[in-house]
């Protein structure tokens, strides 16, 4: 897997942004009326941002492999890993439709249900930005630490390489492993 990249995610919010404006335009140049949005839809962003929130600082000694802490299974890790790209994709994506409606919705703040729309669109968007960061700090915290060791003389060793080293359970089992054919 590769890192998530700050500026795919922008691409996608500015997209989201853009159908989010649009549906507001659309809704409002048909029927006059505001897209209602809910105040669920931000709850929602901000609890799923705490929860993930809570989970990385739960994980963060795991990972990190501080004293006292249990480390994290590998398996475990590379979830934690797709989960927290899942929830930035899905932050980028949800917050730029929130924040195209909020943008659709500002000229229309002068009546209730606009000045309405534009909080609670603003509330979700925001929320949504709280679960992007958590989320990239939290695949920050599970990517693979890199090789530092510059006179190992291995393969991919070196300044800025990430070479991956076995851990203690594969070096066991290789060293546990009959070896046929060879001498």
């Amino acid at each position: 897997m590769s890192p998530t990249k700050v500026r795919t995610l922008a691409i996608m919010a500015v997209l989201a942004a853009a159908f989010g404006w649009a549906a507001v335009q659309l809704v409002a140049g048909q029927s006059g009326r505001v897209i209602p949005v809910p105040w669920l839809s931000a709850v929602t962003m901000w609890l799923l941002a705490i929860a993930l929130g809570i989970w990385a600082l739960l994980a963060r000694p795991r990972l990190r492999r501080t004293k006292g802490a249990r480390p994290m299974a590998p398996l475990v890790a590379a979830r934690t890993a797709a989960l927290a790209m899942a929830a930035s994709r899905t932050g980028a994506l949800v917050g730029g439709f929130y924040a195209g409606t909020a943008i659709g919705a500002f000229p229309l703040r002068i009546s209730e249900a606009g000045m309405e729309t534009l909080l609670r669109a603003g509330a979700a968007s925001a929320g949504s930005l709280a679960l992007v960061v958590v989320a990239l700090w939290l695949e920050r915290l599970c990517r693979l630490p890199q090789d530092d060791d510059e006179d190992s003389g291995g393969s991919g060793s070196g300044k800025g390489s990430r070479a991956l080293r076995p851990g203690p359970s594969a070096v066991a089992r290789q060293q546990n492993e009959p070896r046929f054919g060879r001498r």
